[in-house]
C-alpha cells in the first residue's frame, strides 16, 4: 500500500485521475475511510459544527485541530492527512502563522495544512511553504469569512467575484500550494479555474469538472442531521441505522434480553459457594 503524498496529487492532475477526499475527526472513522481507499483526509475546522456542536467554525482553535489530527493520523496508513488552520491562526503576523502551521505538523502529525483565502494571505502561504510545510488552498465560499460574506452563499456568480477567484487561484498556484479546494462556486467557473492552473482543484459544491471532490463524511453518510447542503449526496443512511440499533439495545436491556449467556463470564462453583 503506497502512501499518498502531495506529489501523488500533482501526478493525478497530469494523468487525469480524479482525487477523492473526505473529512475525518477521530481514529476509528479515519481507519475505516483509509481502509476504503480514500486519497486524502481533511481534519477540517468543520469539526466545530459536526463534533463540538458550534453554529460556525469560528470557535475552533489550533489546539482543537491538533487534538483531532493526532487521533486521525493514528488510524491512517495510506491517505494524505491535511489539517485545517482555524480562524485567527494565520490572520496574524507571519511568524505566528508559521508557528501555528508547524504545530499542526509537529504535534498533530499532519502532512499538510489548508488555509482559506487568496491574495490577502499570499504572504503567509509563501512563508509557510518556505518553512517546508505543504499547503492546500481554499477559495470560493470560505466559512471562516462567513460574517464578512453575509452567510453561506454561492460565490463567483458575478463578473467581479468570478475574476477575483480566478486571479486568486493563479496567485495561489504561483505561491506554491499543491492543490486548491473550490467551495460553492458555479460549475462553469470551477471548470475555467481547473483548466487554467496546473495543480489539482478539489470541489465541494463546485461541479464535476474539478480534479477531485471532498465532502464532510457525516454529511455523505447522513450522520449529521442538523443541515444538508444542496451539494451533498448521501451514500448511506448511517444515522438511521445508529438510531435503530440504539433503540433495539434499549428494548433488550429493559426486557432483560441483553446480555445473554454468551456475553457473560462464569466463576468456579466451589469459589462461588464460599462467597455466600
Amino acid at each position: 500500500m503506497k502512501k499518498v503524498t502531495v506529489d501523488f496529487f500533482k501526478k493525478a492532475k497530469i494523468e487525469g485521475k480524479k482525487l477523492s477526499m473526505l473529512t475525518a475527526y477521530d481514529y476509528s472513522t479515519a481507519k475505516l475511510l483509509d481502509s476504503a481507499g480514500v486519497d486524502a483526509l481533511l481534519v477540517g475546522d468543520s469539526l466545530g459544527m459536526v463534533m463540538l456542536g458550534y453554529d460556525t467554525t469560528l470557535q475552533v482553535t489550533v489546539d482543537d485541530i491538533i487534538h483531532h489530527t493526532k487521533a486521525v493520523t493514528k488510524g491512517v496508513k495510506r491517505s494524505l492527512v491535511v489539517a485545517d488552520m482555524p480562524f485567527l491562526s494565520y490572520h496574524v503576523n507571519i511568524e505566528d502563522s508559521i508557528r501555528n502551521a508547524g504545530r499542526l505538523i509537529q504535534e498533530g502529525n499532519a502532512e499538510a495544512v489548508k488555509l482559506e483565502g487568496g491574495r490577502e494571505i499570499e504572504d503567509k502561504i509563501k512563508a509557510i511553504i518556505n518553512a517546508q510545510i505543504p499547503v492546500m488552498g481554499h477559495l470560493g465560499l470560505t466559512p471562516q469569512s462567513i460574517n464578512a460574506l453575509g452567510g453561506f452563499k454561492v460565490q463567483g456568480r458575478n463578473e467581479h467575484e468570478a475574476k477575483k477567484i480566478i486571479d486568486d487561484a493563479l496567485r495561489l498556484e504561483d505561491a506554491g500550494v499543491f492543490a486548491i479546494v473550490l467551495e460553492c462556486i458555479p460549475e462553469e467557473l470551477a471548470k475555467i479555474i481547473t483548466e487554467k492552473i496546473s495543480i489539482p482543484t478539489i470541489g465541494i459544491g463546485a461541479g464535476k469538472e474539478c480534479d477531485g471532490q471532498i465532502l464532510v463524511t457525516q454529511d455523505m453518510l447522513n450522520m449529521f442531521g442538523d443541515f444538508k447542503p444542496k451539494f451533498v449526496k448521501q451514500y448511506a443512511n448511517i444515522g438511521d441505522l445508529i438510531i435503530d440499533g440504539v433503540k433495539n439495545y434499549i428494548v433488550e436491556v429493559q426486557n432483560k434480553n441483553f446480555p445473554e449467556k454468551i456475553h457473560t463470564f462464569k466463576i468456579d462453583e466451589k469459589t462461588l459457594e464460599k462467597l455466600y
